[in-house]
């Protein structure tokens, strides 16, 4: 079922939902099943499962030499969503990357999950390699994650690249995109992010997960302001929890957000990181009442591979 059937169905009652990292290569899925299963009480509708594009890495040659080569270090990210779908029967959606795929790529990924009965994909552009300045498309793939969508919105016409239009055997993906409550890095401005946000709904996207955020009046904020610009696609808030002190430079660094003083001060009176996961467990709950309360169609949070902090904030919500 489609996310956004989900939501039609929950009939203004918030769901909850999460997100996973998969193994990195070589590792067992049973660990990721260990920190599934405390969280399938709460019901969740569906749960995303995050890719990997390829990263160099230097392999030693000995005598001195490095060899530099291309790897990804968590592959299986389709495998992943059929299996949590067969084991849990639950809709899963599968990211899909502009950076480390051609479009040729993309459709016989696209196709797989088709095959599959994946209803539901969310389309990013990615980050740029780390020994790349800026984001880099991969030679004839996707550039901007509005082409990404725009390539699922033309397969769910039945226009594939290089064959004729069949329209009796299309695909029918629900489409999600990335919002960003404190703007994209990259861009210059809120408003400009939010004209980018708007160029992926019209290329065909269907709803919106926002990047973690830890003051709930940027969400509001940005909400507001993606409605005044005709974005009328649900918006998710998506929600991760302070667990450990290194997480006030570290966020904030990648993300390029702010966190509440009131938070960090929480944070820096911690003396251990049990309490410090505690601080970010409150923090979270407190956020997740408030948009609860609010109304929005689902509570989203980064779980990044762990699940008990989740779920002792999900038994107090849900």
């Amino acid at each position: 079922m489609k996310v956004t059937q989900h939501i039609e169905n929950a009939k203004g009652e918030t769901l909850f939902s999460f997100e996973i990292i998969p193994p990195q290569k070589g590792k067992s899925i049973q660990e990721l099943y260990d920190n599934i299963d405390p969280l399938m009480e709460f019901k969740p509708p569906f749960i995303d499962v995050t890719t990997s594009r390829e990263e160099f890495i230097y392999v030693n040659k000995g005598n001195g030499l490095l060899e530099k080569k291309l790897t990804r270090m968590r592959p299986g990210t389709l495998g992943i969503c059929a299996s949590i779908k067969h084991k849990y029967n639950v809709d899963t959606v599968p990211h899909v990357l502009c950076g480390g795929f051609t479009k040729e790529e993309t459709e016989y990924l696209l196709v797989d999950c088709h095959y599959l009965g994946i209803d539901n994909v969310m389309a990013l552009r990615g980050d740029a390699m780390k020994d790349e300045q800026s984001f880099v498309p991969t030679n004839g793939g996707n550039k901007y994650a509005s082409d990404l969508v725009s390539q699922i919105y033309q397969l769910n016409q039945g226009k594939y690249l290089h064959e004729v239009m069949d329209i009796d055997n299309k695909a029918d993906f629900c489409i999600g995109v990335a919002g960003y409550p404190e703007k994209h890095l990259e861009s210059p401005s809120l408003q400009t992010d939010l004209k980018r946000l708007k160029e992926k709904v019209d290329a065909g996207a269907d709803y919106v997960v926002t990047q973690m955020f830890f003051d709930n009046a940027k969400y509001f904020e940005f909400v507001a302001k993606a409605r005044e610009m005709g974005i009328t696609v649900p918006i998710i808030p998506g929600i991760k929890p302070i667990a450990v002190e290194r997480h006030l430079q570290v966020l904030p660094q990648i993300f390029r957000i702010d966190l509440p003083e009131d938070l960090i001060a929480g944070v820096e009176k911690c003396k251990n990181n049990a309490e410090i996961r505690q601080v970010g467990i409150e923090w979270a709950i407190q956020q997740s009442i408030e948009l609860k309360a609010a109304g929005v169609p689902v509570l989203h949070y980064y779980s990044m591979g762990k699940s008990e902090n989740i779920r002792q904030i999900a038994s107090q919500i849900f």
